[in-house]
């Protein structure tokens, strides 16, 4: 078990002997943030993704996740946070100029859908790669259900400098080669994070209720929630229930294995559940009466499909399979998953936010972290459910590994463990723009009345509004702001030339000769 404690890491204590602090800062961070479009009418829009916004096949920046109506935004990396959330902004802004009498909806958990049928799946155009990604959602509405894919989040991608890796390397004396070491570093990162990523639960979860409609599929989930009113369920305590277990992780992957351990575990386990029949998927069919229901009939379609807080990531090139990305270059960075929209913010994240999580995976990556058990994940899963279904009741207590221990008790030993981390990343900025995120992220350790979970039920018992009509209201706000605020030409420019050129790529892509579907994707699972 790793400890967390005001203690300087072996690690960070060697990097300030030699004067080699300064290389903590720098990495790159990217967002991914997902958000649906909902009608005037208040529901799931049941219209294309805006043609002006390019193609969601092949644009860098612009696309859909699992339905038409879910739009993604992806921010190139940046060294510096407020680059990367001022990318964000323009993105945002960008689409907003775009629609037509739509509404991003700020919220995770979705509004205005009407069972799984109400939502559509995202379509891709009509080359094999396209027809890949539209068959593989098909797959998930017929293993999971439509409405949990409809649930938004944002993901934040993280890389570690390079200098960094290179000066722990030689820390280290491994035998490893750098490339080797950085993967293997990257997955004691992982593994912490899975050990506390409760915190970001507790301190940024902002999906405290349900509309009732969520579950017009599944009507037997409701039973385990409390009625707020006629038309939302909630936990009184609930954090995140967007990352509960309200019936998107269903036996198959709770029963999975996937070896955190080192890179090549990793790759073998997942590659393993993409490779094994279930039963229950073998009951669906792949190919019915000359439709694809499914990709294949396996435990799991592709990697894409496997559930998890964070994953390792490898920039993959088109066609390639990401676990064999990762076997062939490595780990080139981490995606932390489990972050919901925040409500009150027109893009869904603040830069205090962005600088705590990047202090606490760079805090994550220098403490020792020890091979994780079987138990070591069922612990994990457990604290993670107690957070997100009660992280605010008074006296909470969470397992560490050696014993019970209050919630309140446990982040203050983590935030501790940061502070170093924080006065680094500081540097000479005088306003030290990540020891005052910790100190914000603390005051809600303090009260958890501060939190966006709790101030979204307070704010819905004082106006007496549904969740849904909380929701869109502040999303009605959010429009507003960007209404408010309009690109310059330059950049409205820059992003009609991108979606144009995404248009014709795919224009590009479809034009050619196309092998047949069986065929490609035989190839695609044959990749090794």
């Amino acid at each position: 078990m790793t400890h967390y404690n005001n203690k300087l890491s072996t690690h960070l204590e060697q990097l300030l002997a030699n004067g080699q602090q300064h290389l903590l800062t720098g990495g790159l961070k990217g967002i991914e943030k997902e958000s649906l479009r909902i009608g005037s009418n208040g529901f799931i829009a049941h219209t294309p993704h805006p043609e002006a916004l390019g193609s969601a096949l092949t644009h860098p920046h612009i696309t859909t996740d699992y339905s038409e109506a879910l739009i993604e935004l992806i921010t190139p990396p940046f060294p510096n946070i407020t680059d990367t959330l001022e990318y964000l902004k323009a993105l945002h802004q960008f689409v907003y100029d775009n629609l037509d009498n739509e509404t991003l909806l700020g919220a995770s958990m979705p509004c205005g859908i009407n069972g799984d049928e109400s939502i559509p799946i995202a379509e891709y155009g009509t080359s094999n790669i396209g027809r890949m990604k539209h068959v593989y959602r098909h797959g998930l509405w017929h293993r999971y259900g439509r409405t949990m894919q409809a649930i938004a989040g944002i993901h934040f991608n993280y890389s570690v400098p390079k200098a960094l890796f290179i000066a722990l390397h030689r820390q280290a004396q491994s035998p490893l080669n750098l490339e080797q070491f950085t993967s293997e570093a990257y997955f004691g990162l992982i593994r912490n994070f899975q050990r506390i990523g409760w915190l970001i639960l507790y301190l940024f979860g902002a999906s405290p209720a349900i509309c009732k409609n969520f579950f017009k599929s599944r009507p037997a989930l409701m039973k385990q929630f409390e009625e707020f009113d006629a038309g939302t369920l909630f936990h009184p305590y609930a954090t995140s229930l967007r990352m509960s277990d309200i019936g998107y992780k269903s036996n198959n992957q709770a029963n999975l294995r996937i070896n955190y351990n080192s890179l090549a575990g990793y790759v073998d386990s997942l590659s393993k559940a993409i490779t094994t029949p279930y039963p229950d998927y073998e009951k669906i069919g792949v190919e019915v009466k000359g439709q694809y229901r499914q990709l294949n009939s396996n435990i799991l379609q592709i990697e894409n499909e496997f559930y998890s807080t964070i994953r390792p990531k490898q920039i993959i090139n088109s066609g390639e399979k990401p676990t064999l990305a990762l076997k062939k270059r490595g780990v080139r960075y981490v995606e932390m998953r489990s972050l919901d929209l925040d409500l009150f913010n027109p893009i869904g994240i603040d830069e205090a936010k962005a600088r705590f999580i990047e202090a606490l995976l760079l805090t994550c990556l220098l403490n020792d972290s020890p091979p994780m058990s079987d138990q070591d994940h069922k612990r994990n899963n457990a604290n993670q459910l107690a957070v997100a279904n009660f992280g605010r009741r008074p006296g909470l207590e969470l397992d560490n590994g050696l014993q019970k221990i209050v919630l309140q008790d446990w982040a203050t030993e983590i935030m501790e463990s940061m502070q170093p981390v924080c006065v680094i990343l500081d540097g000479q900025n005088t306003d030290k723009p990540y020891s005052a995120a910790l100190v914000e992220q603390q005051s809600l350790v303090a009260n958890p009345n501060l939190t966006a979970s709790a101030r979204i039920l307070a704010e819905m018992t004082r106006t007496g509004q549904p969740f849904s009509r909380f929701a869109l209201s502040k999303s009605a706000e959010h429009a507003g702001h960007f209404s408010a605020n309009k690109l310059n030409d330059s950049q409205t420019e820059q992003f009609q030339e991108m979606a144009k050129q995404s248009l014709a790529k795919q224009q590009t892509m479809e034009s050619k000769e196309q092998i047949p579907f069986k065929m490609f994707l035989k190839q695609y699972f044959s990749q090794t």
